[in-house]
């Protein structure tokens, strides 16, 4: 357990990791500008929409510029932010926007909403002042292609039962190496001077999807959740996540553990069901965690002035 005044940790999304020198880099730039920020006292909640940002405009991650798409070729994007006080605001199923996480942020700073989705969301993000933005890019057409092309057996089972029986796949179906591959979120947890924690999630989804489908990134719980024990994002399979309400589960385990140790009892508990997930935050007491079932999960933290990434791991929960 790390008890730091302050520092950041982001994930950039769990799965199989091509060019781990890329991510890497993506998440330096965005984890040393949060630190910076830190440093000059800022909020933990300005840290984690910054870091969230950076890595929505970053091409290369699953959120905002870059999102995956629906298997008819649209963008449908989820985010949301909680502070440790029970402040939260989202957005689901949104397009047309760059950053879905200041959309986000205006849902909570500016509504008595928790939530908005689809063109609700856009037409506030309208509202508010954010300008058209198209956030498709020919990696992201690549993706959907390949899974077109050469077949996911999990979205082939999903359209099977979808005509059947209406039983959801199940969890094993997330093994399917072309879904695992392209499936990631990007997300920050932030400890500020003062001790608060925030916490920040945004994704594209999985490539492929049904439209009109939400995922964890969204949902107050799931993907992102905030409160008396500390603060953690999930990336990984959305349904499982959702399913479960990971998130909360590894910040309620807080108030009693440390966090390297509530993240162990659930990333165990998480490969012994083959649920594909990730996951990282901070305790209360400013120890950090992170952990993931999957072969890689890009993430890095700050604290203490030290960098660390994901690169250097070891393989372990901690």
């Amino acid at each position: 357990m790390n008890s730091s005044p302050l520092g950041i940790i982001c994930h950039g999304g769990a799965g199989t990791i091509d060019d781990k020198a890329a991510y890497a880099a993506g998440l330096t730039e965005a984890i040393d500008e949060s630190y910076r920020l830190l440093r000059q006292s800022a909020s933990a909640m300005e840290a984690v929409v910054t870091a969230v940002r950076m890595l929505e405009d970053n091409p290369l991650y699953n959120a905002g510029t870059g999102s995956d798409l629906t298997i008819d070729w649209q963008t449908e994007m989820d985010a949301s932010l909680m502070t440790q006080e029970g402040r939260f605001g989202g957005v689901a199923g949104m397009a047309g926007v760059k950053n879905p996480i200041l959309v986000a942020q205006k849902v909570m700073t500016e509504t008595d909403h928790l939530l908005l989705c689809g063109f609700g969301a856009t037409e506030f993000a309208r509202s508010m002042g954010f300008d058209d933005y198209n956030v498709v890019t020919e990696r992201a057409l690549a993706r959907l292609r390949e899974v077109i092309d050469h077949g996911s057996k999990y979205f082939l089972k999903m359209n099977e039962q979808r005509f059947s029986d209406g039983v959801p796949p199940t969890p094993e179906a997330a093994e399917d190496p072309l879904l695992e591959k392209n499936m990631g979120t990007v997300g920050a947890v932030a400890r500020d001077k003062h001790g608060n924690l925030a916490v920040a999630t945004s994704s594209g989804g999985i490539v492929g999807r049904m439209r009109g489908r939400v995922g964890d990134a969204a949902i107050l719980g799931a993907g992102t959740y905030a409160g008396p024990g500390g603060a953690v994002s999930c990336t990984g399979h959305g349904e499982e996540i959702m399913r479960r309400s990971l998130a909360r589960d590894i910040v309620e385990r807080m108030t009693t553990m440390p966090a390297s140790t509530a993240m162990t009892l659930v990333i165990a508990e998480a490969r012994r069901k083959k649920l594909a997930f990730g996951a990282i935050g901070f305790d209360a007491r400013g120890g950090i965690c992170y952990g993931h079932t999957t072969p890689d999960m890009a993430y890095g933290y700050k604290v203490a002035e030290r960098l660390f990434l994901f690169t250097e791991e070891k393989g372990k929960p901690h």
